[in-house]
């Protein structure tokens, strides 16, 4: 992980951080606070809008028997992606964007800065099967009374979460209709 880290630091455009111990702590220990809630739920693990990784490598390094997906839409960032996944023989990059993805599929989706949490409560969820959650990296100003909302339309339900997530449950499959045109829930949050 910290040849990955290394490698996020000196690519440019990645991150804004330049600190090394202040990436460790934003990239690396944020991302690894999610462990436990992901570990509640089985199946692959879709990382929404990776990235540069996060929170996607540092859960495949922590969760090494499952699969973690990293999807990303922005070519160039999936070509650095492949790169640094070729160290983790659990980790997959998927190029393209979540609402093209197959719906009810993944065990758990992730999303960290992707965002406004109802956004993207409505581009996780669908790709995660009934059982499994959307758990979404959150800060204070994160709605989750919209979150709750959106929730509802796709066959999914709010759970109370720890500080600094949101944690959504999927209780059947993608209504149909969902997802909605790329670019459909910025324009037209479902909240």
């Amino acid at each position: 992980m910290n040849e990955w880290l290394a490698r996020v630091l000196e690519t440019p455009g990645l991150t804004a951080i330049a600190d090394p111990r202040e990436a460790w702590r934003v990239l690396v220990e944020d991302s690894l606070r999610a462990v436990e809630i992901v570990g509640r739920y089985e199946g692959a693990v879709v990382d929404v809008g990776s990235g540069a990784g996060a929170p996607g490598i540092p859960l495949a390094s922590a969760l090494p028997d499952r699969e973690v997906v990293l999807l990303e839409s922005k070519r160039r960032k999936c070509a650095f992606l492949e790169e640094v996944a070729a160290a983790f023989p659990n980790v997959r990059v998927v190029c393209g964007r979540a609402e093209e993805q197959a719906t009810d599929r993944f065990g758990v989706a992730v999303a960290k800065a992707l965002a406004p949490a109802p956004v993207a409560a409505e581009w996780c969820l669908p790709l995660v099967r009934p059982g499994g959650a959307a758990v979404l990296f959150v800060g204070r100003s994160a709605e989750p009374e919209r979150v709750a909302r959106v929730a509802e339309k796709l066959a999914g339900e709010l759970l109370e979460s720890p500080p600094g997530f949101l944690v959504v449950t999927k209780c059947g499959p993608t209504p149909r209709g969902f997802p909605r045109r790329p670019g459909l829930a910025r324009k037209r949050p479902l909240a």
